[in-house]
């Protein structure tokens, strides 16, 4: 986040005072912060911080509450999951094809590359609060 803070802050000093402006700190910035939420969304998953709705299977029982958290866990493994596919699909285009980046001219694919293998740490983090609430015995 402070290299974020700190490229942004650069570009607007430099195109305050010049009227020039680098176009690579967007690029920079768009990659830290795609690549930051997948990490601070994998955290969540694995201290079970979520966002969440609980107000009514907080009423239920046990049983019925993990089935709804066995639910929801299937749903954002399939969510990820998708997002895993595609961004595979989309670095291997951009690998194929040769696409550059548009401010620092690099090969796309080395920004691409990270959606899957961030999205297969999620993944990970998905399965572990699988077998924590199914180890998890009635409250």
């Amino acid at each position: 986040m402070a290299a974020i803070c700190l490229i942004t802050l650069a570009n607007v000093v430099v195109r305050y005072l010049t009227d020039i402006s680098f176009a690579f700190t967007e690029e920079m910035s768009v990659f830290l912060l795609v690549f930051l939420t997948f990490i601070g969304s994998a955290k969540a998953f694995l201290d079970g911080n979520q966002m969440a709705v609980t107000y009514f299977t907080d009423q239920l029982g046990w049983a019925w509450r993990r089935r709804f958290l066995l639910f929801g866990l299937a749903m954002s493994a399939l969510m990820v999951g998708l997002i895993a596919w595609h961004g595979t699909r989309m670095a291997w285009d951009d690998y194929g094809l040769e696409v550059t980046s548009p401010g620092l001219g690099w090969p796309q694919w080395i920004y691409t590359v990270w959606l899957p293998l961030l999205a297969l740490l999620v993944l990970g983090r998905i399965a572990q609060g699988f077998w924590h609430v199914l180890g998890k015995k009635a409250e």
